[in-house]
């Protein structure tokens, strides 16, 4: 199929004179023109792109894997306090309950501890799928680096009641269970 070019040469709407001047002037822009200049650009520009994407993707996935690290550490920290520092509970035939996930849980202690719990000189912290009774000072080392795992710690405030306590007189039964 002939080009536009010799077609209107044919029909008589152009003549050849200015067909070669058109055709020199597109050589002459051709011949000053880099070689592959636009391309070059352009697939410069994509390259450059393609480059801080990657760059961008490599920086989030080493901030990821480092917070993963973090947490990791943290919980073996966590493990490492618990395992030194726990409390042998005896399972003894008290049993003292507590809230875990909006979920009513119970492990059976001996009364000492329950009074301790109660107190807030104990707590429960949960490590390992499982509960265990730790002192306060490290339920708090442990609430440092991870408030979640520690599921019962009691405020201190009114610890023991000194001389002021109006119902110091009065003796709580032994077999009171509340």
């Amino acid at each position: 199929m002939p080009s536009l070019q010799d077609q209107l040469l044919k029909a008589g709407l152009a003549d050849e004179q200015k067909a070669k001047a058109l055709k020199k002037e597109k050589h002459k822009q051709r011949k000053q023109q880099p070689k592959g200049s636009a391309e070059v650009n352009e697939t410069q520009q994509r390259a450059q792109q393609a480059r801080t994407e990657k760059a961008e993707r490599d920086r989030q996935l080493n901030q990821k894997r480092q917070e993963e690290a973090e947490r990791k550490a943290v919980k073996a920290q966590i493990k490492q306090l618990v395992a030194a520092n726990r409390l042998e509970r005896k399972y003894g035939d008290t049993a003292y309950q507590f809230v875990h996930d909006k979920k009513i849980k119970k492990i059976f202690v001996v009364e000492t501890m329950v009074d301790q719990l109660s107190r807030g000189r104990l707590a429960v912290v949960f490590v390992n799928d499982d509960y265990e009774i730790v002192a306060e000072g490290v339920a708090r080392k442990i609430m440092e680096r991870d408030a979640n795992a520690v599921v019962v710690l009691h405020d201190r405030t009114q610890d023991d009641v000194g001389a002021d306590d109006p119902y110091a007189d009065y003796q709580i039964p032994d077999d009171l269970m509340w």
